[in-house]
């Protein structure tokens, strides 16, 4: 089964570490980065979907970031 997970962080390198960090873990890219101006906290956030291929049946309680 096929799990889903959308990254989102403020524009640092702290967001290339994110992705980093699942692409370790066996995430795979899914579409494209996408880049918008948070204007509540007046900085710009990325965000990038990732999915992953497991064995156990999806569950709502699940902790994706854990798989």
């Amino acid at each position: 089964m096929k799990i889903y997970r959308l990254l989102t962080e403020d524009d640092t390198s702290a967001f290339c570490h994110k992705v980093s960090e699942a692409l370790s873990k066996g995430w795979e890219l899914y579409g494209s980065p996408t880049y918008a101006f948070d204007q509540a906290n007046g900085v710009m956030r990325c965000g990038q979907a990732v999915t992953k291929e497991i064995d156990t049946p999806y569950s709502p309680e699940m902790k994706l970031g854990q798989q």
